[in-house]
């Protein structure tokens, strides 16, 4: 008998209302609104069998529909992305589910292969997603960069936003983390993950962690339950689009060959 591929699709959730910035999805960039720039991207992996716009704004899913993408109404309560991919996976029938963050223009489409391959090769993995090593001193101890570390296997043991391994020894005595130096591989997180479909119901609808709220770090409920996340390391950089600001960075990237 044949081994039969997963069925596996990527779902971007694209809320209207960021409080950062609002609208941002459909901020233009190069003509072309930014939930294209990811949907075109995330259509490129080779894995996927599907992708779809998950939002709640008509706004959004006009414009999707027209440069031909494919996009879905979801409630506009829900508190997190994780809450609006999961109302579409209920939906269908599949195995594997991406998250693609939706303010990401220049999302890699070699990322989203990368997280995917582990859970596609085995169905005993629930959870994935991506780690870069960190290369800038500052970026280890800014908590906007969320780190990561792993046990041997490549599984998450803790997520933070404070710079971690730890040395005790180096540090000893000292106080001042700007001085921090990268005497060791230190990882950051990129946020894109991926599920099987049957955790991503479960996971969805358990109740917030107390690391999860301290950290504010959504990942950390998966750990505090005892499930596992394995984490790819990628040598993929990954830009994200938070402020109006941020799109002047896009572009330069773009004029610098990140087509």
């Amino acid at each position: 008998m044949k081994n039969v591929k997963p069925v596996i699709i990527a779902v971007i959730p694209a809320r209207y209302g960021s409080t950062r910035f609002p609208g941002k999805s459909l901020a233009l960039i190069r003509d072309k609104p930014m939930v294209q720039w990811v949907y075109e991207r995330t259509r490129r992996s080779t894995l996927l069998d599907r992708v779809i716009v998950a939002t709640d704004d008509r706004r959004i899913l006009d414009a999707v529909t027209a440069f031909g993408g494919e996009a879905v109404m979801t409630s506009e309560a829900h508190a997190t992305g994780t809450d609006r991919i999961a109302e579409v996976a209920e939906k269908i029938d599949c195995a594997i589910v991406v998250n693609v963050q939706g303010d990401e223009p220049l999302i890699d489409p070699r990322m989203i292969d990368e997280a995917v391959r582990p859970l596609a090769g085995d169905p005993s993995i629930p959870m994935g997603t991506l780690a870069k090593q960190i290369t800038d001193p500052t970026e280890a101890v800014d908590p906007n960069v969320v780190k990561v570390v792993m046990d041997r296997n490549g599984y998450a043991l803790y997520f933070s936003r404070a710079p971690i391994p730890w040395d005790r020894d180096h540090w000893a005595g000292r106080t001042d983390l700007a001085a921090l130096t990268l005497d060791g591989p230190r990882y950051k997180h990129i946020g894109l993950y991926v599920y099987r479909r049957d955790f991503l119901l479960a996971y969805s609808s358990m109740p917030q962690t107390s690391l999860e709220a301290t950290e504010k770090l959504e990942q950390l409920r998966a750990l505090e339950n005892g499930h596992k996340i394995k984490v790819v390391i990628t040598d993929h950089e990954s830009f994200g689009v938070d402020i109006p600001g941020d799109l002047s960075k896009i572009l330069q990237r773009l004029d610098e060959g990140g087509h």
